[in-house]
């Protein structure tokens, strides 16, 4: 005779349902529960407290967060370059928590891309723009010979719009065709997934919107995710999502989406906010909301018969 499902059991049901009926089967990054603890002296310290982040195919989104939210800490295991605690965390069918060292290395050549803040970790010095985007396709041993490998890198590099500096070093290109190479370089064996990480901190304005207009251009011409982790306001405005991470978990989405004014006829962009609502029933209430009512330690609930409504707790006053 089969046991009747825990409650907890019930649970999970529940929200893969409900996962399944928001994101559909084409959730390409999946992140349960993550977890993320560091040890050192003695004393440990939880990077991540339980994250839990969906990631449509062919989604463009930004990640951002405060100093030490844990942003990195999960740009890092999505990329292979480290690996989770506890839960569980899949991107394009891979099991990050379950891969050998050497699966580790083939997943960070062949499925994923990274774009990183510092030119000096996206390039090698003493290689050209088309060089460097070769090498890739060399270290992973992509069929084709040096003329398939260099037809590539041509192709990618005129994508981006810097074709006329294949034959350039590093050095001879300014901070944007770098980073514009660098793209190139991420997406050379055709990764399903490409995540940059502050791919703007180091550049103006206006040099910061073009790089941006890549990455825009990559999503739409090839299709490929991206994630972006981005404290550029203007960089996570211009996106459709945007996922805040406080203290280890996700806390509030911003969702942007069309609508036309039945007016004027004209389209505008709406924004949207959320606060992520976890497995055990906990959410993060923005920060700025909690500062203008004055809550602190607990807060009064009254449950409507189609909303919860929160409010300051009266009686610490009394």
């Amino acid at each position: 005779m089969t046991s009747s499902p825990t409650l907890d059991e019930l649970a999970d049901r529940a929200l893969a349902a409900r996962d399944a009926a928001v994101y559909g089967h084409d959730a390409l990054i999946t992140c349960d529960r993550l977890v993320r603890i560091f040890s050192a002296d003695g004393v440990e310290v939880q990077a991540l407290q339980g994250l839990d982040l969906l990631v449509r195919e062919g989604e463009l989104m930004a990640l951002v967060g405060a100093s030490g939210s844990g942003k990195s800490t999960l740009m890092n295991i999505l990329a292979g370059l480290d690996r989770p605690t506890a839960g569980a965390a899949r991107v394009a069918g891979h099991d990050l928590f379950a891969m050998s060292a050497r699966e580790r290395l083939a997943y960070r050549r062949e499925t994923v891309g990274f774009v990183w803040q510092q030119t000096a970790r996206n390039l090698l010095p003493y290689l050209t723009a088309a060089q460097n985007v070769a090498l890739p396709l060399q270290l992973a041993r992509s069929r084709g010979g040096r003329r398939a490998r260099a037809e590539r890198a041509l192709e990618l590099l005129t994508l981006l719009e810097v074709a006329d500096c294949r034959d350039r070093r590093p050095h001879q290109l300014s901070g944007g065709q770098q980073q514009r190479v660098a793209l190139a370089v991420a997406l050379a064996n055709g990764p399903a997934v490409l995540l940059a990480d502050e791919p703007t901190g180091e550049l103006d304005s206006h040099t910061a919107e073009q790089v941006f207009t890549a990455f825009r251009t990559v999503n739409e011409e090839l299709g490929t995710t991206i994630v972006i982790v981005t404290h550029d306001q203007s960089v996570a405005g211009e996106v459709r999502r945007t996922v805040a991470i406080r203290d280890g978990r996700t806390s509030t989405e911003v969702l942007r989406r069309s609508e036309v004014d039945s007016a004027t006829g004209q389209e505008n962009l709406v924004a949207r906010e959320y606060a992520m609502l976890d497995r055990a029933g906990r959410l993060q209430l923005p920060a700025e909301y909690i500062r203008a009512l004055g809550m602190r330690d607990r807060v009064a609930l009254e449950l409507e018969p189609d909303h919860i409504t929160v409010r300051p707790d009266d009686a610490q006053d009394s």
